[in-house]
C-alpha cells in the first residue's frame, strides 16, 4: 500500500477517544489509535493530531453557565485528551509533541506554527491542545485552521460514524449515506460533517476533508492510502 497523502491532519472527537465507555478515556482506544498512527508513520506521513474534549466535557449544553467559560473548560479538556494520546504514542515508539494554544509549559510547549512544522519534518507527531485558543470556535474549527497553517493536504475526520448522512443514522433507519461531496454542498445542506465556520475555512483554503470511523481497525491506513471507505468532501 502506497501513502496517498505526505502530511495529514488527524482530527479525533473526544466521544471516539471515550468508545464504549461513552465518557472519559477508554484505553483500549488510546492504543487502537496509537498503533493506527505509528502505522502511518512509518510510511513517512507526516501526522498532525486535533482532539476534541467531548469526552469530558461539552460547553454547548451548559444553559447558566457564560459561553466563553463553558468554552475555556473545553479547551482545558482537549489538553487531559492530548496528553493521554501522547503517552499512549510513546508507549509505541513515537515521538511526540503536545503544543497547547493556550500556555501551560510545565506539560506542553506553546503552539508555534514553526516548531510545529519542523517536529513534523524531523518524524515527530504533533498533538494540538485547547482548541484555537480562543471561545466560540470549535476544534472542527482548530482542525482547519491548523490543517490550513501546516499545508496539510487533507484533515482525516475520525468519528464516531463511519460517514456523512443527511440524518443521523441513530435516530433515522432512513438517512441518506453520502460518498463523496463538495464543500460548498456540506454548507448548503447544513450537514453535520463539522460546524459551518470550519467547512468554509476548509472550501476557501482547498483542504479536503475524509470522514471515517474510528473505531474500525486499519481505517487511518486506509484513509491515508486514499481508499474509498467514509465520506470525501472535496
Amino acid at each position: 500500500m502506497e501513502a496517498k497523502y505526505k502530511r495529514v491532519l488527524l482530527k479525533i472527537s473526544g466521544e471516539a477517544l471515550a468508545g464504549e465507555d461513552h465518557f472519559g478515556i477508554n484505553e483500549e482506544m488510546l492504543k487502537k489509535v496509537a498503533l493506527q498512527v505509528k502505522e502511518i508513520s512509518e510510511m513517512g506521513v507526516q501526522v498532525a493530531v486535533v482532539v476534541g474534549g467531548g469526552n469530558f466535557w461539552r460547553g454547548r449544553t451548559s444553559k447558566s453557565m457564560d459561553r466563553a467559560t463553558a468554552d475555556y473548560m473545553g479547551m482545558l479538556a482537549t489538553v487531559m485528551n492530548a496528553m493521554a494520546l501522547q503517552d499512549a504514542f510513546e508507549a509505541e515508539g513515537l515521538p511526540t509533541r503536545v503544543q497547547t494554544a493556550i500556555e501551560m509549559r510545565e506539560v506542553a510547549e506553546p503552539y508555534v506554527r514553526r516548531k510545529a512544522i519542523s517536529h513534523l519534518d524531523h518524524g515527530k507527531v504533533v498533538i494540538f491542545g485547547a482548541g484555537t485558543g480562543n471561545p466560540f470556535f470549535s476544534t472542527d474549527t482548530t482542525a482547519a485552521l491548523r490543517a490550513a497553517e501546516i499545508d496539510a493536504e487533507v484533515i482525516l475526520l475520525a468519528k464516531k460514524v463511519d460517514a456523512v448522512y443527511s440524518d443521523d443514522p441513530e435516530t433515522n433507519p432512513n438517512a441518506v449515506r453520502y460518498e463523496s461531496l463538495t464543500h460548498k454542498e456540506v454548507l448548503e445542506r447544513d450537514l453535520k460533517v463539522m460546524d459551518s465556520t470550519a467547512a468554509s475555512l476548509c472550501r476557501d483554503n482547498d483542504i479536503a476533508i475524509h470522514v471515517f470511523a474510528l473505531a474500525e481497525e486499519g481505517n487511518v491506513m486506509k484513509a491515508v492510502c486514499g481508499e474509498k471507505i467514509g465520506t470525501i468532501v472535496r
